[in-house]
């Protein structure tokens, strides 16, 4: 493989400011990616899994090169010139590389990779916490999973669309999927391609949401006709989904903090031809205190710690903070006091998160049930998904029906 400087420079500048000015990687690559025109599908490929891999393995390449965070530009070129040896890159004659000791380099790799914390480039608290929580075969597993590359995922607006003729559509559009077992809906991409500027994503016909997150809203058991509340509802990828599986029937109360995230979501409901959706923004209480004893189903994607989609998002390995998940720990319990108010007797809940720590998750739940605005809940289910078994992200789903 031969590198060009001009997307080698595109890499270094993002490094930059991924790492010192704090921009995420996904807003970093997209910004990488716009750089120049003229770059075909390979060039960009390589600038995007170029970023995403120094950002996964950062702390490992570090020690490697002996560099520490803020980078200056020859701390970059050190991280990269490590990248390349890793990978058996031929490092170019360029004034910016110099002398790169390569016998060193795989020492050096060899040695830190027999220590799990260098080895899957992690924290210390972070490997400190999971090791705690989660013992230490599970945690080692679910790491090494947490570091491949995420694949991409569509999930079929049924809506508009069956599977089966979905991927007929793409495949006529040049993108060969593969059927997902156990997903009704989901398809997946052996090549990863910019699905995004197909026909078949302009006519609403899929959306791109991870195997995993899938199996959140079907998990609240909805029914056409039904009134459900998704009170996290973000940018609405399972509020779509919730509006599929209710067959466009019924109402869906999409809540959020964030008035900009239901913005987002109004855009992608019209795209997938869903019209029982219905936005609000929690601004105050009253929200919340209307719906009182409303609901036939509410959904808590609740946030989290993120520990459980790595793959996706692996800088925030790096932005992450053991403070942050023991303040999101309150929050959690403090959403479900209060928006469990909202289901009516005999309706149903499902409190949901992408994190892989019982105490997120399993533990959250029984404090809830514990509780005084819990004791008329009971439990049916929950569903535990590790990345290392199910080969997609780590979510955490559990089932609770009002008495």
């Amino acid at each position: 493989m031969r590198l060009h400087r001009n997307l080698t420079f595109s890499v270094i500048d993002s490094i930059r400011d991924i790492f010192n000015e704090g921009v995420y990687a996904d807003k970093a690559v997209e910004k990488a990616l716009k750089r120049d025109k003229r770059w075909g599908a390979r060039d960009r490929k390589f600038v995007a899994e170029t970023i995403y891999d120094i950002v996964r393995w950062n702390r490992l390449y570090a020690e490697i090169a002996e560099v520490k965070v803020p980078y200056d530009r020859d701390n970059i070129w050190r991280l990269f010139s490590v990248w390349c040896i890793l990978r058996g890159i031929a490092l170019p004659d360029w004034n910016q590389i110099g002398n790169v000791p390569e016998r060193k380099i795989k020492g050096r790799f060899a040695e830190l990779s027999k220590t799990r914390k260098y080895r899957e480039s992690i924290p210390d608290w972070m490997d400190e916490i999971c090791l705690a929580e989660l013992g230490e075969e599970l945690w080692t597993k679910e790491i090494a999973a947490l570091n491949q590359q995420a694949k991409v995922i569509l999930r079929t607006n049924t809506l508009n669309i069956s599977r089966e003729v979905l991927q007929m559509k793409l495949k006529a559009e040049g993108i060969i999927t593969e059927i997902v077992a156990n997903h009704p809906d989901a398809l997946m991409l052996p090549e990863r391609a910019n699905v995004f500027k197909t026909e078949a994503f302009h006519n609403g016909y899929f959306e791109v949401q991870d195997a995993s997150s899938q199996l959140v809203a079907a998990y609240l058991d909805v029914q056409p006709g039904m009134k459900v509340v998704d009170t996290c509802a973000g940018a609405g990828g399972k509020t779509l989904h919730l509006s599929a599986l209710m067959q466009n029937k019924g109402q869906i109360i999409a809540m959020d903090i964030y008035e900009s995230k239901l913005r987002k979501l109004k855009v992608r409901a019209k795209r997938n031809k869903a019209h029982n959706i219905d936005m609000r923004v929690i601004d105050s209480t009253k929200p919340i205190k209307k719906l009182h004893g409303k609901a036939d189903r509410v959904l808590i994607d609740a946030p989290c710690s993120g520990l459980g989609v790595l793959r996706r998002n692996p800088d925030s390995k790096w932005k992450l903070q053991p403070e942050f998940i023991e303040n999101i720990k309150k929050i959690q319990q403090e959403i479900l006091q209060s928006y469990a108010a909202m289901v009516k007797p005999g309706g149903k809940m499902v409190y949901a998160t992408c994190s892989i720590l019982p105490s997120e998750n399993q533990n959250q739940v029984k404090t809830f049930l514990e509780s005084e605005a819990g004791s008329d809940f009971t439990f049916v289910s929950d569903k535990k998904v590790f990345a290392h078994i199910s080969g997609f992200d780590g979510f955490y789903m559990a089932l609770l029906e009002r008495k």
